[in-house]
C-alpha cells in the first residue's frame, strides 16, 4: 500500500471515498473491489463513531490495501491523537479559524521535539509494543499525514500562513461550508468560490504543499485539477447508496408507478 502522503509527495494522485452515515467494513470491501480508490475518509465529524468505529473502520481498510484518515472537529487532544493510535494514516483537522488551530493541532498530533503528543505504545500503531520508542517517535513524526480544512473565511484570510506551517501537510477545501460563508451557498462554481480556490491553490503551491477538495460536479473536478489539485474526494456511502436505490427504481421505472405498486 502506498500511502496517501507517499502518493502526493509523488505528485500522484489521490482518490478518495468517504464513510460515516452508514460505517460497515462491507462498503470499504466494495470499493476497494470497485478499483480506483486509494483511501477512505472516515468522517468522524459528521457521524457518531466511537474509538472503537475507527479501529474496526481503520483495519478494514488495512485489510484490502486503503491507506485512510479520520476527518476530526478538533476539540480537545484525544480527539487528534486517538485516531492515529487506532491506526489510520493521519487525521483532517475541520472548522479551523486561526493560525494558531492549525499550529495546535500540529502540536497534538506529533511527538516530541515537534510536537507534545503523548506516548502510548500498546496499540496497532506502535507494532504493538515490538517497536522501540525513538523508532516508533521517528516513524510516527515522519509517516502521520495531517491536512487542514479550509472552510471558513477565517482560515480563508490566513491561508498562507497555515499553508506554510511545519507539520501541516496537505490543505482540503470544504466546498459546501466556504460557499455558504461566502454567501453564495451551493454555488460552487460562482466567482467567490473559484477565487477562494484559486487562493488556496497559489498558497499550497508557494509553500510547497499538496491539496484537495470534496467535489461537486465533472466540471467542479476538472477547474481543481486545472489549479493544481491532487486529492479529490468523489462520494461517500450515504451517495452511493441513494444513486444505488434511484438506478433500480429508473431502471424498474414502470413497476414502482404502477397502481399496483401504489397499493
Amino acid at each position: 500500500m502506498h500511502s496517501i502522503k507517499q502518493r502526493l509527495a509523488a505528485g500522484q494522485q489521490v482518490n478518495v471515498f468517504s464513510i460515516g452515515a452508514i460505517p460497515s467494513f462491507k462498503i470499504i470491501e466494495i470499493a476497494a473491489m470497485t478499483g480506483g480508490y486509494h483511501a477512505v475518509w472516515i468522517d468522524e465529524e459528521h457521524a457518531a463513531l466511537s474509538q472503537r468505529d475507527i479501529e474496526s473502520l481503520a483495519l478494514s481498510c488495512r485489510s484490502v490495501g486503503l491507506d485512510s484518515y479520520v476527518r476530526i472537529a478538533p476539540l480537545n487532544y484525544a480527539a487528534v491523537m486517538r485516531p492515529m493510535e487506532a491506526g489510520v494514516g493521519g487525521i483532517m483537522a475541520a472548522q479551523i479559524r486561526s493560525v494558531d488551530e492549525a499550529r495546535q493541532i500540529v502540536s497534538w498530533a506529533k511527538f516530541p521535539p515537534i510536537g507534545s503528543r503523548g506516548i502510548n505504545p500498546s496499540n496497532f500503531e506502535a507494532n504493538y509494543t515490538t517497536r522501540s520508542l525513538p523508532e516508533h517517535i521517528e516513524i510516527c513524526n515522519r509517516d502521520r499525514w495531517l491536512s487542514v480544512q479550509i472552510e471558513t473565511l477565517e482560515a480563508l484570510a490566513c491561508v498562507e500562513q497555515i499553508a506554510e506551517l511545519d507539520g501541516v501537510d496537505h490543505l482540503f477545501v470544504g466546498p459546501a461550508d466556504l460557499s455558504v460563508a461566502l454567501g453564495v451557498p451551493g454555488q460552487y462554481l460562482h466567482p467567490d468560490c473559484i477565487a477562494a480556490l484559486e487562493r488556496v491553490a497559489h498558497a499550497c503551491k508557494r509553500s510547497s504543499k499538496s491539496w484537495g477538495i470534496l467535489v461537486r460536479g465533472p466540471e467542479h473536478a476538472a477547474l481543481c485539477r486545472e489549479l493544481g489539485c491532487q486529492l479529490f474526494a468523489f462520494g461517500n456511502d450515504l451517495s452511493v447508496v441513494l444513486q444505488g436505490f434511484k438506478a433500480v427504481r429508473s431502471t424498474y421505472s414502470m413497476f414502482f408507478s404502477s397502481p399496483t405498486a401504489a397499493q
